[in-house]
């Protein structure tokens, strides 16, 4: 793998850590109801803190995914498919079932991508990584983000009429380097992520979209395994 694609790839898993840690919320949200005036200028501030809030009893999370790329380099977009698990504080794990298997597993500041079609397998320190997410979408505040992130809160999300709608481009050089903007589409009942996309400074983009989303769901042993059970 390239060193442009590994960035690529690193950046594409720690947008979905991030968004994890913040925009998926406990069985109890799925009750609550979105503030009269979430969609209004200050959606992002009180979306950020109920997901914070809420985020503090959920242990554990799974989701199927449906991942599509686009690129110049392809005919047509890539769609592939596959199961995530999320065990906090630092543990992910997607594994992909078409159009064919792999994994990428994130186990505190190390992330594996197993790719047997391919014979690859690749180890990462995303230490570095890792130490952000904490720190803005963890242990952060609004204000934190938005000297990372320019916000723009769209309310409404467009052909999503039931999500917020929320996009972030990043300010840091090191990360506009590789990542142009990340679009967060929230579940204005549940508070759940529905969908995210980054759009790389190529042009190319990554959409995932997520269904059957359990908030603290039983995982499996091995799970976070590159060989699970």
């Amino acid at each position: 793998m390239s060193v442009p694609a590994r960035r690529r790839a690193a950046h594409a898993i720690a947008a979905l850590a991030a968004a994890c840690a913040w925009c998926a919320a406990s069985p109890s949200a799925q009750t609550e109801k979105a503030s009269p005036h979430a969609a209004g200028a200050d959606s992002f501030d009180e979306l950020y803190a109920k997901g914070k809030r809420l985020n503090d009893s959920m242990k554990t999370l799974t989701a199927r995914f449906t991942e599509t790329t686009t690129s110049s380099l392809l005919t047509r977009p890539l769609v592939a498919r596959g199961r995530v698990a999320v065990e906090r504080p630092a543990r992910i794990a997607l594994r992909y079932s078409e159009p064919d298997a792999r994994t990428v597993l994130i186990d505190g500041n190390t992330m594996t991508m197993p790719w047997p079609s391919r014979g690859v397998r690749q180890v990462s320190n995303i230490a570095t990584t890792q130490a952000r997410i904490q720190k803005y979408f963890v242990n952060g505040t609004p204000g934190d983000l938005r000297r990372e992130f320019t916000i723009e809160d769209r309310g409404a999300g467009g052909d999503r009429p039931n999500d917020y709608a929320i996009a972030m481009l990043p300010k840091r050089k090191q990360i506009r380097e590789n990542l142009a903007r990340l679009d967060l589409w929230v579940n204005r009942t549940t508070l759940l992520l529905d969908a995210m996309k980054m759009t790389f400074v190529s042009g190319d983009t990554k959409t995932m979209t997520f269904e059957d989303v359990v908030p603290n769901a039983p995982i499996p042993p091995g799970s976070f395994s590159v060989d699970p059970d």
